[in-house]
C-alpha cells in the first residue's frame, strides 16, 4: 500500500532551488552584467570603391543619471577608439539632473563630427512602469510626465561638441575625404517624427558619398522610407536589446517597437521593396533608474568600421 504520508522534502528542495536560482540572477542582472560594459565591433562594406575606412560610434540610451560616474567615465573613454564620427541615437537623459553626466561622459568628444536625435527621455523624465506590460506592445506615454531641460541638452550637443541635429532634419558633414548626408527623425515611438519635413530638408542637397538613416525607435515605417530614400547605413536605439534576455536566444523577448524581435539588437539587413540595407540597433548603455537590471543583454557601444564596397 502506498505511503499517504509522503515527505514534502523534494518539493521543498525543488522549491529552495528555483529561489536560489531567480536570487542568482537578480544579484547578476541588478549588481553585475549591467555594469559590465561592452564595445561591439563590425565592419560594413558601404563605401564607394577606393574610399579610406572611416570608424563611426554608435552610441544610445544611456539614459544618465548624475551619480552613474562609472557608466561617464567608461563613455569617455569610447574616444581613445579615435571614431571618425560619432552617431547618438537619443535617450541620452534619464534623471532632472542627467545633462551633468553627459556633459562629463561626452566631454572628450569635442571636435569630432557627430549627429544626434532625441528619444522620449530627452525631453521627460522616465517614471516607473509595470514591465510585464511591455509583453502586450509597445509601452504608452504618461500623461503627467515631468518636462527636462531639452533645449540645453541640444546646446550641448549642437554647439559645444559641434553635432549636427538630425530631429526631423538633414545635414552635411566631411568626414575625413567623404562627404556625408545624414538625415533623421524624432522619436518615432511617441509620434514625433515628421518625414516631410526631412523631405523638405533634403530638397537642393546632392546624394553624397554615404547617406546615414538615423532614428532613436526602428519602426518599420521609417526604416522603410530611409531605405527607399537611399540610404547606405540605418541607425537606431531604443529597444535595449529587450534589456533581460534569455541567454544564448537570439531574438529579443520584447522590442518596445514593431521590429522584428530578431533585429532588436545588433547588425542585421533591412529588406525593403528590392534594397537590403545594413542596419545597427545598439542594446544602449544605460537602463531606466526605475529598471536597473539587464540579463543576457550587456550594455554596449558599437564600432563600425565603414569598408569600400566590393
Amino acid at each position: 500500500m502506498a505511503d499517504r504520508h509522503r515527505s514534502p522534502r523534494p518539493a521543498l528542495t525543488a522549491l529552495a532551488a528555483v529561489g536560489a536560482v531567480g536570487a542568482a540572477s537578480a544579484i547578476w542582472g541588478v549588481g553585475i552584467e549591467r555594469h559590465l560594459y561592452t564595445v561591439r565591433r563590425h565592419d560594413v562594406a558601404v563605401l564607394p570603391p577606393g574610399a579610406r575606412p572611416i570608424r563611426v560610434l554608435h552610441i544610445s540610451d544611456a539614459h544618465m543619471a548624475p551619480w552613474q560616474r562609472r557608466k561617464q567615465r567608461w563613455i569617455g573613454s569610447l574616444a581613445a577608439l579615435e571614431p571618425d564620427l560619432v552617431v547618438n541615437t537619443g535617450d541620452n537623459l534619464g534623471h532632472a539632473e542627467g545633462l551633468r553626466g553627459i556633459r562629463e561622459a561626452l566631454a572628450p568628444f569635442a571636435g569630432v563630427p557627430g549627429v544626434f536625435v532625441h528619444g522620449s527621455n530627452d525631453r521627460f523624465e522616465p517614471s516607473p512602469r509595470n514591465p510585464v506590460r511591455y509583453f502586450s506592445g509597445p509601452s504608452a506615454r504618461k500623461p503627467k510626465a515631468t518636462r527636462l531641460d531639452t533645449d540645453a541638452l541640444d546646446r550641448f550637443l549642437g554647439e559645444e561638441l559641434g553635432w549636427a541635429d538630425l530631429n526631423n532634419a538633414a545635414a552635411e558633414l566631411q568626414v575625413g575625404a567623404l562627404r556625408v548626408r545624414a538625415y533623421g527623425v524624432s522619436d518615432a515611438h511617441r509620434d514625433w517624427d515628421d518625414l516631410d519635413a526631412v523631405d523638405a530638408a533634403l530638397v537642393g542637397m546632392p546624394r553624397a558619398d554615404l547617406d546615414l538613416g538615423v532614428t532613436h525607435a526602428p519602426y518599420r515605417r521609417i526604416l522603410d522610407d530611409f531605405a527607399a530614400r537611399g540610404a547606405d547605413l540605418l541607425l537606431a536605439g531604443h529597444t535595449h536589446g529587450g534589456q533581460v534576455r534569455i541567454p544564448g536566444s537570439r531574438a529579443a523577448l520584447v522590442a518596445n517597437c514593431d521590429i522584428p524581435l530578431s533585429q532588436a539588437r545588433g547588425l542585421s539587413s533591412w529588406t525593403s521593396g528590392a534594397r537590403r540595407v545594413p542596419l545597427n540597433v545598439s542594446a544602449g548603455i544605460g537602463h531606466s533608474i526605475y529598471a536597473p537590471v539587464r540579463f543576457g543583454c550587456r550594455p554596449e557601444a558599437t564600432l563600425l568600421t565603414l569598408v569600400p564596397r566590393e
